[in-house]
C-alpha cells in the first residue's frame, strides 16, 4: 500500500478498508485480517493498525469479537458508504467544483464524462 501525505496513515487504512467493504471483497459479517495480519500486508506497524481499527469501530463499521478477531459489522457496508460519501462530499467535491471552475466546466459535463466512463466499464447508472 502506498501512502500518500497529508492525511495520516491510521485514516488511509481506513479507507482501505472501507473500499473492500463497499466492493464486497469483505461482507458484513466476514472475518477481517488481524492487527499483526494487516500490518504486515500494508507494512506498518501494529499499533496503526490498532488505531485504525480503534477508528472504524467508533463509528460502527467493524466490530471486535473478544478472543475470535475482527469482523464486519452488521451495518458495516452502510457506515462504511456513509463514511466514505461524507469524507467525499468535504475533502474531495470541493477540490473537483474548484477545477471545474477554472477549467469553465459545468455539472453537465461532468455528469457526460461520468456516463462515459461507467459505459466504457459496463455499469449501468443506479439511482441512489
Amino acid at each position: 500500500m502506498e501512502f500518500r501525505e497529508p492525511q495520516a496513515i491510521y485514516l488511509q487504512i481506513g479507507d482501505y478498508i472501507c473500499e473492500q467493504i463497499l466492493r464486497g471483497s469483505w461482507p458484513e459479517g466476514d472475518r477481517i485480517p488481524s492487527i499483526r495480519e494487516l500490518a504486515v500486508e500494508v507494512e506498518v506497524n501494529p499499533n496503526t493498525v490498532t488505531r485504525t481499527y480503534a477508528h472504524l469501530q467508533e463509528r460502527g463499521i467493524i466490530e471486535n469479537q473478544r478472543g475470535i478477531g475482527y469482523f464486519v459489522a452488521v451495518n458495516g457496508y452502510r457506515e462504511a458508504r456513509e463514511h466514505k460519501r461524507r469524507d467525499f462530499v468535504e475533502k474531495e467535491l470541493p477540490r473537483v467544483f474548484t477545477t471545474l471552475d477554472m477549467l469553465k466546466m459545468g455539472i453537465a459535463d461532468l455528469q457526460t464524462l461520468h456516463a462515459k466512463y461507467r459505459s466504457e466499464r459496463g455499469e449501468q447508472h443506479e439511482a441512489e
